[in-house]
């Protein structure tokens, strides 16, 4: 216990150097993780900050820690204009070609999928097709804010991420 009451002290000391309002108010320590509660949600350079002192520590073995996160949402997006077909070819677009896409754009950097993409036709006469993604993001949805009505190019096609209220339901 006057371990944590140090490790609180030196943190919050850690965070008044770097100018932050932060204050970590309770340390909790299991085998493999460390559970550290604050007045208030934190920035990533607080999380730096903190990862840093915990990995400089020589009473804590780090190398079993996680990396720090905050807590997480998942997001619902789909791309659209997509076409359902390959050029020249009588083949649909497969989820090996969507992670290319998503892999190869730059805006989707930084972008942890909560589960694969699902494609699906639009209409069965009409040659295109809508791509399912669900990403996850902090709560405040930083990251699903800066794709949404985003727009980038597939070969000769401008294709156009949208937001969703929640999952359709594919499976």
């Amino acid at each position: 216990m006057e371990d944590n009451s140090n490790y609180i002290t030196n943190l919050n000391r850690a965070l008044k150097n770097i100018k932050s309002d932060i204050m970590v108010n309770f340390i909790h320590q299991e085998q493999s993780e460390v559970t550290i509660i604050t007045n208030k949600i934190i920035s990533p350079l607080d999380l730096q900050t903190i990862e840093k002192y915990i990995k400089s520590n020589n009473h804590i073995e780090a190398n079993g820690i996680k990396v720090p996160w905050l807590l997480q949402s998942k997001y619902y997006l789909k791309i659209i204009d997509i076409p359902y077909l390959r050029e020249n070819t009588n083949t649909s677009i497969t989820l090996d070609i969507v992670n290319q896409i998503i892999k190869k754009n730059h805006i989707f950097n930084n972008i942890v999928l909560a589960s694969k993409p699902h494609i699906i036709k639009v209409f069965p006469k009409l040659d295109m097709s809508i791509i399912w993604l669900d990403i996850w993001d902090v709560q405040s949805g930083n990251k699903a804010k800066e794709l949404i009505n985003r727009c980038f190019n597939v070969r000769s096609y401008k294709v156009t991420i949208r937001d969703m209220n929640m999952n359709p339901g594919v499976p």
